[in-house]
């Protein structure tokens, strides 16, 4: 005859796992609807008339009540966000006012070369500025140790946009090792339009899939100076916190125990050690990656980068509002994408959040 505790197991612990769930998805849902409230009153507060910027300074009165009936801004204020809700939630974010098209399919365009650009410099700096860091907490005071702290202070300290323009005029215009401003050469982003069936948006992840290698090494070429920047920037930030990370946990018990017991110190830091940093390693990584898939704006300028950062940054210039809010909830929305995937990794790596 089965345990009746035993049958209560499974059903309890499906319960727990709904609950967390359903927490999980309430808080994301209250999240952006709060994103999407502090946007709607940025809307409301700035001084752009959205139908003056649609119709212009000579339009009749006629024509701007019109316009302003079809936008719903004769509506009761609340009437008008629960409208802005319902349409973000659909994905419909407004049409912009210089290309008159759909924000989400002008975003849709932009930000795969932003994702591109991101996460080649976080691989970057997660691959460079983990190990520095751990193996700087491993030697404090050494030459290794002053070497990563002062790399590290020098990204935090320096500007980013003479760094971008330095290496452009170094490495591209004195050295020609690496391509210029933009993701193609003119002639390879014809056959990027023409030859190569996008899947993406990615460019070298396309040009890959379809075999166009001649198009991915161009593509490479453009794309390996503004990442490695982002990379270090990224870096820095990742070192710095690892060593940190790395240095309090050398001093825990359980580490002086391990050594005490002769256990091999290779094992004991990248092993015993590193297992419990990651946990933390993790919000670092996760923020830095959300900090460049923002956009990384005076870096996209700087490259002419098509990006997400760049895309809201002219939008601003002319007051395209829509363009400007529609951009500004995807970020937010990439913020909270994120937050919850690293919570998911807080599972996976460390068993007491479960």
């Amino acid at each position: 005859m089965a345990d009746p505790d035993l049958n209560d197991v499974v059903p309890s612990r499906t319960g727990r796992l709904a609950k967390q769930v359903g927490g999980t998805v309430f808080t994301l849902l209250i999240t952006f609807i709060g994103l999407l409230a502090v946007t709607f009153f940025i809307s409301r507060v700035v001084p752009t008339d959205p139908v003056m910027s649609i119709l212009g300074e000579r339009a009749t009165q006629a024509q701007i009540d019109a316009t302003r009936t079809a936008l719903g801004l004769d509506r009761p204020m609340w009437e008008q966000f629960g409208i802005y809700v319902w349409n973000a939630l659909q994905g419909d974010l407004g049409t912009s006012i210089r290309s008159k098209e759909p924000v989400i399919d002008e975003i849709a365009r932009y930000f795969p070369a932003t994702l591109e650009l991101a996460t080649i410099a976080t691989i970057i700096g997660m691959l460079v500025g983990v190990p520095a860091g751990i193996l700087a907490a491993t030697k404090p005071g050494s030459l290794f140790d002053q070497v990563v702290r002062l790399v590290g202070l020098m990204g935090y300290s320096m500007p980013v946009f003479w760094l971008g323009l330095m290496g452009l005029l170094i490495f591209y215009g004195q050295l020609g090792w690496v391509g210029g401003p933009g993701r193609l050469d003119a002639a390879f982003d014809m056959m990027m339009q023409f030859e190569v069936e996008a899947y993406t948006g990615m460019i070298l992840i396309d040009t890959a899939l379809n075999g166009r290698w001649d198009i991915f090494q161009n593509a490479l070429s453009h794309i390996v100076l503004p990442a490695a920047l982002l990379g270090y920037l990224s870096m820095a930030y990742i070192s710095r916190m690892t060593r940190s990370f790395m240095m309090n946990e050398l001093g825990q018990e359980y580490i002086t125990t391990a050594r005490v017991k002769g256990m091999p110190e290779g094992r004991v830091i990248w092993v015993h050690a590193l297992k419990n940093v990651m946990v933390p390693l993790i919000t670092v990584v996760a923020l830095s990656y959300s900090f460049l898939l923002e956009g990384a704006v005076l870096t996209e300028t700087i490259f002419a980068w098509p990006g997400l950062g760049r895309y809201i940054t002219d939008a601003l210039l002319v007051a395209d509002m829509p363009a400007v809010l529609g951009g500004t909830i995807v970020v937010g929305a990439v913020y909270i994408g994120i937050n919850m995937f690293s919570d998911l990794l807080y599972r996976l790596v460390d068993p007491r959040a479960k």
